[in-house]
């Protein structure tokens, strides 16, 4: 796969890896709903084409946001996990859920966050650390992703 980017720029660079419409809500998915198989992946609200998952998840591993590995008691489905890149999305994530939450909230009958009064940075630390612990739960092994 080949790696190009429209220009120099970190914010089109950034956009021409996570900016589709797809590849967000699969680190969302990931990050915050700790699913990890192309089945549990592709059984999201939003109904992604097992095409388009497909091609999103070969993007992401392409960029090193994610890898594709087993879990060491099945050696036959393929398991996608965060990148320590990939982990580091979830500002973005926490910053587009509040956002959405208070701005689009008039377009959209669920509330997502209904009164989250917590420092940012404590949510995005929290999500960061449940997804390490997940892994390393998950694993039974020494993950090296290190979540301040």
């Amino acid at each position: 796969m080949s790696n190009k980017f429209r220009s120099g720029c970190p914010i089109a660079s950034t956009l021409d890896v996570v900016g589709d419409r797809w590849s967000l809500l699969i680190i969302r998915d990931m990050l915050v709903k700790h699913k990890k198989t192309f089945k549990e992946i592709s059984n999201s609200d939003e109904k992604i084409a097992p095409s388009i998952l497909s091609a999103r998840l070969k993007l992401l591993e392409s960029y090193r946001l994610i890898f594709k590995t087993k879990f060491p008691e099945n050696k036959k489905e393929n398991i996608y996990l965060l990148t320590e890149k990939g982990i580091d999305l979830a500002p973005i994530i926490i910053e587009l859920t509040l956002w959405g939450d208070a701005n689009m909230r008039e377009f959209n009958d669920i509330d997502v966050v209904d009164g989250v009064s917590v420092d940012k940075s404590i949510i995005i630390a929290t999500v960061k650390r449940n997804y390490t612990s997940m892994l390393k739960y998950k694993l039974k092994q020494k993950v090296d992703i290190v979540v301040d």
